[in-house]
């Protein structure tokens, strides 16, 4: 019989060789792509695409007799997904992610085909060919592997059981929901052939209907009582820039001593720029914050932006033409709230395709748009800017011509070797956003419109700055001020001045404490807006502001809210350990 002929010629090395090649050409159509991404993009995807890429051995380990066969059919498969995704790391260096297929599904016909035209040439052609004759080399060294049956059954069972199965253990023990174990298998799918596309769009329509949701309820909102505007029909530009993981103690607008922000310590010397110096963020998580930060919401009332309008519903009711910029993930599975703000604006710019929040891709990229909508002609524009400012990895925030900082100036002398140059990438990092704020206040200051710009981070970050120098992150259960302390500022226009002369005036109020989950009021105050909700004492420009307790945790966890100002300590930026900070 054939298979007793075949199993008898086959030895332990000739198995284990079969399935040496068998392995390289399903991990080829994942892996390569993988590979090529992990400069930009980390080992995540490669890993990932490795282990998922083993799914592929059980049908021929079950039926040897057809390895050619199936492997052929599978291989097929593989290669045309991934093509795809290494057409676009071909064109843009990038992944081919979830937000790229949400970008696919929303784009029409027309503008594809402008985009095949384009970018379709002969050196991407030629790439597809070698790509896909290496592929036909290796099947063509493909062999069946025989084990005995129950060997066989059991290494394809083990193969199967170990890519799908396991990410649903903690369901079954209790310690996780269906979705979010789902989701698991989503992520782990999501990097490897051709897999991304089914996970890609099903994670596409969850995180789509979940956005409809939240906008269906924000439409049936009534809209704000007695709204008025002070600026009445005057044309003006009001840009509201996010930051991302900064804090301002490693800021020199702040006091620090390494010269991380010195475009900025220009304008504020020239007095254009007004840097608020106690202000923190009431949750050390971006989702957590914002929505507090852009609606109603507060610690005290974390829910309202559920049911109240929200910054977007204030601005487009006052008669803005509204746009949202974001060089964070179009949408994932933790941007639901985000996505739905964004889509509340009139016109939405999405530039960051990449699948993990850590991969690189520089906040210059906001520039060209933000061009753009200036030279719109709707005389009243409110813009937000949304930066994937200082977010770890810190070294893939900024160009390479920003590693300005890599000496132990100015660093805590017990830091290991590693730790120092985790400690320089953030300087670096935040060096790098002092050149994208300066930059987006030069372009409206050349736009000379009647404009302000407002900065803030959502929150700050640990950076071994900490005396016991050992925390990096966030953690909300174990506070320390650079999780929380972040940059709040202001520049105006000279147009904004000279109607609003008071706004050059602020003096005290320079050094209150405050809170960005009331954003939402010293934004109305800045706009001149006014209206049933709004809260002078809750805003931090207002004569009428008054001081409140700064809560911090959890609202939703009892007990959880703790009061900053009492179990934080407030300490000076750290002293330098050299004798002059070192300059970019």
């Amino acid at each position: 019989m054939a298979s007793s002929d075949t199993t008898s010629c086959s030895t332990p090395k000739r198995n284990l060789v079969g399935l040496g090649w068998l392995f390289l050409f399903f991990w080829y159509f994942s892996g390569v792509t993988q590979a090529l991404l992990i400069p930009s993009a980390g080992f995540v995807g490669s890993r990932r695409a490795l282990f998922m890429s083993f799914m592929w051995l059980a049908p021929v380990l079950l039926f040897p007799r057809f390895t050619k066969q199936i492997s052929a059919v599978i291989g097929v498969i593989l290669w045309a997904a991934s093509v795809v995704s290494l057409s676009y790391w071909i064109i843009y260096g990038t992944e081919f992610s979830q937000s790229i297929i949400f970008i696919i599904l929303e784009t029409n016909a027309q503008e594809s085909q402008e985009f095949l035209s384009q970018y379709i040439n002969l050196p991407l052609l030629a790439g597809i060919v070698v790509y896909t004759v290496i592929a036909c080399l290796i099947w063509k060294r493909l062999r069946p592997v025989y084990l005995p049956r129950p060997v066989a059954a059991g290494a394809a069972f083990a193969v199967l059981a170990l890519n799908l199965c396991t990410p649903y253990i903690d369901y079954m023990n209790g310690k996780a929901t269906f979705e979010e174990s789902t989701n698991k298998l989503f992520n782990r799918m999501e990097t490897t052939a051709p897999w991304q596309f089914l996970a890609g769009y099903l994670q596409y329509r969850i995180q789509l209907n979940n956005v409809q949701s939240l906008l269906l309820k924000n439409s049936s909102l009534s809209p704000l009582d007695d709204l008025v505007d002070r600026n009445g029909d005057t044309s003006r530009t009001l840009v509201l820039v996010i930051g991302e993981s900064t804090t301002s103690r490693r800021m020199s607008l702040y006091g620090y001593p390494r010269k991380t922000t010195p475009k900025l310590d220009a304008l504020k010397e020239k007095g254009e720029l007004f840097a608020f110096s106690d202000v923190i963020a009431s949750r050390p998580y971006t989702v957590d914050i914002l929505q507090q930060a852009l609606s109603f919401a507060s610690q005290e009332e974390p829910d309202r932006y559920l049911t109240e309008p929200n910054l977007m519903n204030l601005m487009k009711q006052a008669g803005y033409k509204t746009f949202w910029v974001t060089n964070q993930q179009t949408i994932s599975a933790g941007n639901t709230l985000l996505s739905a703000f964004s889509q509340q604006a009139d016109i939405a710019k999405y530039l960051n395709n990449h699948r993990a929040q850590t991969a690189g891709q520089p906040d210059q990229v906001v520039f060209e748009p933000f061009i753009e909508i200036l030279a719109d002609s709707a005389p009243k524009k409110f813009i937000v800017l949304h930066l994937f400012g200082t977010h770890s990895r810190y070294s893939l925030r900024y160009p390479k011509e920003y590693e300005i900082f890599t000496g132990r100036d100015h660093v805590p002398e017990n830091l290991s070797n590693n730790e120092a140059e985790i400690f320089n990438s953030y300087d670096n990092a935040v060096l790098y956003n002092d050149f994208i704020l300066s930059g987006l206040i030069d372009f409206l200051s050349k736009n000379q419109s009647n404009s302000f710009l407002l900065y803030f981070s959502d929150h700050g970050e640990e950076v071994f700055n900490d005396p016991t120098h050992t925390v990096r992150g966030r953690n909300e259960k174990n506070p320390t001020l650079d999780m929380y302390a972040i940059p709040f500022v202001l520049w105006m226009s000279p147009e904004w001045r000279k109607t609003h002369p008071s706004a050059s005036d602020f003096g005290s109020m320079l050094d209150r404490p405050y809170s960005s989950d009331h954003l939402i009021h010293i934004w109305s105050d800045l706009a001149g807006l006014s209206y049933d909700r709004f809260q002078p004492e809750k805003s931090l420009i207002n004569s009428d502001f008054k001081p409140y307790t700064r809560w911090i945790g959890d609202p939703r966890v009892k007990n959880g809210l703790r009061d900053f100002d009492a179990i934080v300590i407030k300490k000076p930026a750290p002293p330098s350990n050299a004798s002059t900070a070192q300059q970019p």
